[in-house]
């Protein structure tokens, strides 16, 4: 990948995630170092820079998608307690 061309964000296919790998631990990520940029130029190698990126960014969109539904069943469980919750009360005023 040239250094004056723009890479695509978000990537393409970032929504599926990969068998290839486990998901991401936070001291992997804490600990990840790159190596060098290759031919004398300074910084990282944008490539690897690029696919570490790539897939921190699915491991947290499969957080998020997790969490998102966690917490719908968190809503649904709590509404079918209240609708218990009412009629229960309404059966003991009988």
């Amino acid at each position: 990948m040239s250094v004056g061309k723009q890479r695509p964000f978000p990537p393409t296919g970032a929504m599926q995630r990969s068998n290839t790998h486990l998901g991401l631990l936070p001291w992997q990520v804490r600990e990840r170092r790159f190596q060098p940029s290759r031919l004398g130029r300074r910084g990282l190698d944008p490539d690897e820079v690029y696919a570490f990126l790539d897939r921190v960014a699915a491991d947290m969109m499969a957080l998020h998608a997790e969490i998102t539904k966690q917490r719908q069943e968190n809503l649904r469980i709590k509404v079918a307690l209240r609708r218990w919750q009412s009629e229960q009360a309404e059966g003991g005023r009988r």
